[in-house]
C-alpha cells in the first residue's frame, strides 16, 4: 500500500516537472488577451484563434492590394493603341485649282504646234468641264451622253433636265442640252441655253461652234461669222470651221465691198 501511495507521488512529480504541452500565456500579455485573470482558459484560444484570423485576412487584403497596384501597368500596357486616323483620299480639286487647271490648257491649246497635240489638249479640257462638283449630276450626265448616241432623246432630256436641276451651274449640262435642242429643231431653246454657257464659259469652243451653225441657219452671216472666228481664236484645229469661216468672209466681207 505504501509503495503505490510512492508511486502516484513519483508520477504526481513527473508531470508537474515536464514542460506544459499546452500553449503558455506571458504573464504581461493575459490581461490584454483575457481582460480578467479569471477567464477560462477556452475563451482565451478562441481570442487567440480571432487574432489569427484577423491578422491573415488584413494581410490578404493588403496583399490583394499589391498585386492590384502591380497589374495596373501591366492592363494599362495591354491596353489597345488609339488607331491611327484613315487616310483620306485627296477630293475632287477645288474651284480655284480647276480654273487655273482650265487656263493652263486653254492657253496651251491655242498654242498647240499641231492637230494631234490639240486633240489631246481638247479630251482634256472636256474632261474638267464634264466635272460638276456633285456625284450625282455627273453620274447623270453619264447617262444622259448614252442616251443622246442612243438617239433616246425623250429619256435624255429628262436626264438633263434633272441634271440642270441638281447643278444650274453646271455649264457643261446646258451645252449638251442646247445640242439635243438644236437637233430637235428647237432652235429658240437652243439659243438660251448657249448664251447662258457662254456667259459661264466664254472659252466654250463648242458652244460657239453651236452658235455660230444657228446664226448661220438663221441668216445671221455676220453674228455666225464672228461667233466662228472667237472660236478658232481659242481652238485653232476644230474641224471644219475653218471651211465656214472662209466661205461667210467671202459671203459678208465680200458684200461689204
Amino acid at each position: 500500500m505504501s509503495s503505490t501511495r510512492r508511486s502516484a507521488a513519483s508520477r504526481r512529480a513527473r508531470v508537474d516537472a515536464e514542460p506544459s504541452s499546452t500553449l503558455e500565456i506571458p504573464p504581461q500579455f493575459r490581461p490584454l488577451l483575457f481582460g480578467h485573470p479569471a477567464l477560462d482558459f477556452g475563451m482565451a484560444m478562441r481570442r487567440i484563434f480571432q487574432l489569427i484570423v484577423m491578422a491573415a485576412a488584413l494581410f490578404a487584403a493588403s496583399g490583394d492590394r499589391a498585386l492590384a497596384q502591380s497589374q495596373i501597368p501591366a492592363l494599362r500596357e495591354a491596353q489597345p493603341e488609339p488607331k491611327a486616323a484613315p487616310v483620306r483620299r485627296p477630293l475632287r480639286a477645288g474651284k480655284a485649282a480647276r480654273a487655273a487647271r482650265l487656263d493652263t490648257l486653254y492657253e496651251a491649246l491655242a498654242k498647240s504646234p499641231n492637230q494631234a497635240i490639240a486633240k489631246i489638249v481638247e479630251a482634256k479640257i472636256e474632261a474638267l468641264n464634264l466635272q460638276s462638283g456633285s456625284a450625282t449630276a455627273d453620274l447623270l450626265m453619264v447617262r444622259a451622253r448614252s442616251m443622246i448616241e442612243a438617239k433616246d432623246s425623250k429619256l435624255a432630256f429628262e436626264l438633263l433636265d434633272s441634271v440642270v436641276e441638281i447643278a444650274p451651274n453646271f455649264a457643261e449640262a446646258r451645252a449638251q442640252r442646247a445640242t439635243l435642242y438644236y437637233v430637235t429643231k428647237n432652235i429658240p431653246a437652243a439659243l438660251a441655253d448657249l448664251r447662258v454657257v457662254l456667259a459661264r464659259e466664254p472659252r466654250h469652243y463648242g458652244a460657239l461652234t453651236g452658235l455660230g451653225v444657228i446664226l448661220q441657219e438663221i441668216g445671221e452671216d455676220k453674228r455666225a461669222l464672228e461667233a466662228f472666228r472667237r472660236a478658232l481664236a481659242i481652238n485653232p484645229y476644230l474641224d471644219t470651221v475653218p471651211d465656214m469661216v472662209k466661205k461667210l468672209e467671202v459671203q459678208v466681207e465680200g458684200r461689204d465691198i
